[in-house]
């Protein structure tokens, strides 16, 4: 049985310093070659974060979001409570105006947004020390929320399975432990898991920088591939079920994850392999019918033309167009499951999603 033995350290957390609160991140841009911890102590530095994906996955940013409203309210020089509130509320919407696709970022900042809304506080030290709470709440419920997704999707990995994913949805992309990294954890730890197929994931190479690190550092076999590569492991037999995160899950079971999935997800279809989603219940938006409501991130031109986005070495010719969604929707039909922390939802997904809303 694998014992795991991680060194990653905090995703996200809000801590306090002499001059103030402050949301300190990993720089997740510097994996696997450098392990760097970043202080963050205004919100254009959060907004940069979140946009330059210093931190990324959906939970982390809604976890950053959060935190950065609480080290806003921290750091506030506002004269009066009206003035704190009127701050805080443009704060949270340039939080709000930094990448379109993740709904947990909407949904931690609505949960900091209602406390503005609420019972008034005797002054403002005592509304920062509100949000600050709920900030760290958000972080740990985030937590355990991923633990309990992966006690459920354990369940769904036999002994000796070797498990396919795309991008990275571990510790990295969470408070801590992971979505679809949390299911395989979960399941190494149980003993069931043989090896773990790390899409590489272009063009920013999530899996084979972010997944990669993270199942080394826990001690769990994988093997990365090319993304071009899935479909001759699967053809070969060397893929018994495909585990990847979510962005934003809409209520009849479409998925919104990075680009690449929806074509994991036929090619799963085709070798009969079942396609699970984990992700948690904050990532399902019941205010969207079906994935064509979604909103999709379009992002810079270099990150396609550059690998990895950070080479000075082009790799596409000057004057080729570019086209550069980040995230791709797959058909709830190409589906297995969709485990959350509260159970394993399957098709129908709109009554077993709404059961857990």
């Amino acid at each position: 049985m694998h014992t795991a033995h991680t060194r990653i350290p905090p995703t996200v957390e809000l801590i306090e310093t002499p001059e103030g609160p402050a949301v300190r991140i990993i720089d997740q841009t510097l994996l696997p070659g450098e392990l760097r911890m970043l202080d963050l102590t205004t919100i254009p530095e959060v907004c940069e974060a979140i946009v330059s994906l210093r931190v990324r996955g959906a939970p982390a940013i809604g976890c950053a979001a959060a935190a950065g409203v609480a080290m806003a309210a921290g750091r506030s020089t506002a004269a009066d409570q009206p003035g704190l509130y009127m701050e805080l509320g443009g704060e949270i919407a340039r939080l709000g105006a930094t990448r379109p696709t993740a709904v947990n970022l909407f949904w931690a900042l609505r949960r900091m947004e209602h406390l503005l809304d609420g019972s008034p506080y005797p002054n403002a030290t005592a509304l920062a020390e509100r949000l600050a709470l709920e900030a760290r709440a958000i972080i740990e419920d985030d937590l355990q929320r991923c633990m309990a997704i992966g006690r459920h999707g354990r369940e769904l990995i036999a002994p000796g399975w070797r498990v396919l994913t795309h991008c990275n949805a571990g510790a990295l992309a969470t408070a801590g432990y992971g979505t679809a990294l949390g299911v395989i954890r979960a399941a190494s730890e149980a003993g069931c898991i043989e090896m773990v197929w790390v899409d590489e994931t272009r063009p920013l190479l999530q899996g084979a920088r972010l997944t990669a690190w993270e199942l080394v550092s826990e001690g769990i076999p994988c093997t990365v591939i090319t993304d071009n590569m899935a479909a001759s492991v699967m053809g070969r037999g060397e893929v018994d079920a495909v585990v990847v995160g979510a962005d934003r899950i809409t209520r009849n079971g479409d998925v919104a994850n990075k680009i690449g999935t929806y074509g994991v997800a036929i090619l799963a279809k085709h070798h009969g392999i079942p396609f699970y989603v984990a992700a948690p219940i904050s990532t399902v938006d019941y205010d969207l019918a079906e994935g064509s409501q979604i909103p999709i991130e379009e992002r810079r031109c270099d990150e396609v033309t550059h690998l990895a986005g950070h080479s000075d070495h082009a790799v596409v010719p000057g004057g080729a167009g570019v086209y550069n969604p980040a995230f791709d929707v797959t058909p709830n039909e190409l589906v297995t499951a969709i485990i959350t922390e509260k159970g394993v939802a399957r098709a129908p997904y709109e009554p077993a999603l709404q059961q857990f809303a």
